[in-house]
C-alpha cells in the first residue's frame, strides 16, 4: 500500500510515540512556516492581551507538514487545554455533544480530516461555532423540542489537506486560515539535528543533508528516514550516521535524490509509456498503477506537482519536459501537446 512506504507523508502507526517524543512545544522552537510563525505569534500575543481565546483557526496543505503540532503549541501558548479528534470520528451529534460541553474556557478543539465530517454535523457545529451554543433536538415529529445549550468560548482548530471539499458555510466561519507549504532542505536539516540531538544520534552535516534531501520537503518523512537509517547504522556501522552510511541506507530504501521511490518512478512511466505523457484521467491512471485515485492525488500527485514532474488539467494528468528527463525517456514530437 502507497500509505506504508517509508516515504509517504500518511502517519503510520510508528509515527505516533516518535512523533510525540521529536514534537517541539513552543512555537520558537517550530522550524519553518516562517510567515505563518510571525502572524501567529502576533494573533497569540494579542489574544493573551485581551484575555480571549484567539478566533477559529483552519490549517490546509499536504499531510506530515506539521498541522498537528501547530494546533498543540497555540494550545500551550496559550496555556489552555487542547482535545483531539477527527472527522470520521464524530458521527452522532452526541459524539460532538460530549466532546464540547466538557471543553473549559479558551480551551481548543482540534478536528483533522475536518474535510470528512458528516453534513449533520457539521450544521451542528455553525452555532456552536458563531454563538458558542449547542442546539439539541429532544422527542421526534410535531413534539420534537430544541434545547440550547450554551457552550464555553472555545477555539476550533481544524486540519486538511483537501481544503476543496470543506463546504463554503464552514470555511466562512474561521477567523483565521494557513497554508502550509512544503519545507525546503535547509529547514529540514535544522529539524533532523534536532531530532538526532533530543535521541541521542551522533550525526554528521553531510548525512543531514542527505536525509534531508531526499525527505520529500516533509518533516514527518524526515523523521522517519532518520529512525530507519539510525537501525541501518547501528547493524552495518558504529551507531554514529556518516554521510556514507546514510547514503548506502537510503539506496537500500530505494529513495532517489528527489525523494522518489518505485511506485513514484511506476506511476510516472505508465503516464509516459501506456498513455504517451498523457492527459489522462485520474480514474485510469490510478487502475493502470493499481491504487486508489484518491490515494494518487492526496499522496502522490502534491509533491510530483512540487518538482515540476507531473501537470493537472482540465483533460487529465499530463507528464511534463522534466518528467522526460528525470526518466531519462526521449520525448515524443507532438505540436498538440500543452506541456
Amino acid at each position: 500500500m502507497a500509505e506504508d512506504r517509508v516515504i509517504s507523508a500518511k502517519e503510520q502507526n510508528t509515527d505516533r510515540t516518535w512523533d510525540l517524543t521529536l514534537r517541539p512545544q513552543k512555537l520558537k522552537d517550530y522550524v519553518g512556516q516562517e510567515q505563518i510563525k510571525e502572524n501567529l505569534n502576533i494573533i497569540l500575543q494579542a489574544a493573551q492581551n485581551r484575555k480571549e481565546p484567539i478566533d477559529h483557526t483552519l490549517l490546509y496543505g499536504p499531510p506530515g507538514l506539521g498541522k498537528t503540532t501547530l494546533a498543540h503549541i497555540i494550545a500551550k501558548e496559550m496555556g489552555v487545554g487542547v482535545k483531539v479528534t477527527s472527522g470520521p470520528a464524530i458521527s452522532k451529534a452526541g459524539d460532538l455533544a460530549a466532546i464540547i460541553t466538557n471543553l473549559q474556557d479558551g480551551d481548543i478543539l482540534f478536528i483533522d480530516e475536518i474535510h470528512r465530517l458528516n453534513k449533520t454535523i457539521e450544521e451542528i457545529l455553525y452555532p456552536a461555532m458563531e454563538d458558542f451554543a449547542l442546539d439539541i433536538i429532544l422527542g421526534k415529529g410535531p413534539s420534537a423540542q430544541i434545547l440550547r445549550l450554551d457552550l464555553p468560548r472555545f477555539t476550533l482548530i481544524g486540519a486538511t489537506t483537501r481544503y476543496n471539499l470543506i463546504s463554503s458555510p464552514l470555511r466562512d466561519r474561521f477567523g483565521i486560515t494557513f497554508r502550509l507549504d512544503f519545507y525546503k532542505s535547509e529547514e529540514l536539516a535544522k529539524i533532523i539535528k534536532r531530532a538526532a540531538s533530543i535521541l541521542a544520534i551522533e550525526i554528521d552535516d553531510q548525512a543531514t543533508l542527505e536525509i534531508a534531501s531526499r525527505s520529500r520537503a516533509t518533516p514527518r518523512i524526515a523523521n522517519r528516514i532518520l529512525k530507519r537509517v539510525r537501525d541501518f547504522a547501528q547493524v552495518k556501522g558504529d551507531g554514529r550516521i556518516r554521510h556514507d552510511l546514510a547514503k548506502q541506507a537510503l539506496d537500500l530504501m530505494a529513495i532517489d535524490q528527489k525523494g522518489l521511490d518505485d511506485l513514484d518512478r511506476k506511476l510516472l512511466y505508465v503516464l509516459v509509456e501506456n498513455f504517451s505523457g498523457g492527459p489522462v484521467g485520474l480514474n485510469t491512471l490510478a487502475a493502470s498503477v493499481q491504487e486508489e485515485a484518491g490515494t494518487i492525488e492526496e499522496i502522490f500527485e502534491p509533491y510530483l506537482m512540487q518538482l515540476g514532474l507531473l501537470s493537472r488539467t482540465s483533460q487529465g494528468r499530463v507528464a511534463t519536459e522534466n518528467t522526460y528527463k528525470y526518466l531519462g525517456i526521449k520525448r515524443p514530437e507532438d505540436k498538440n501537446r500543452l506541456f
